[in-house]
């Protein structure tokens, strides 16, 4: 089985769960998302990322090795946004 690209793991997301933004790189073993949803409003760092998980089911253990993610609310990422970066 060929390793999952980066376009695949955002498209397995996206067809998830609603995002605001959503943006997914990696080299086809290891990825990193930001994933930016109305879902994780009132939820806990971990509960975010169980419900990508839960998204993502099967495939986490079959298709994609590593997956980091920063998930936050359109709150959460209108303040990060206009954060300077230093």
């Amino acid at each position: 089985m060929a390793d999952p690209t980066p376009q695949h793991v955002q498209s397995l997301i996206a067809a998830g769960m609603s995002c605001e933004h959503l943006q997914v790189e990696g080299d086809g073993r290891h990825f990193f998302a930001t994933i930016v949803s109305t879902q994780f409003e009132g939820l806990s760092r971990i509960r975010r990322h169980q419900a990508v998980y839960a998204v993502l089911g099967e495939r986490m253990r079959e298709e994609i090795h590593a997956l980091s993610m920063k998930t936050l609310t359109p709150a959460e990422w209108a303040v990060a946004a206009s954060t300077p970066q230093g």
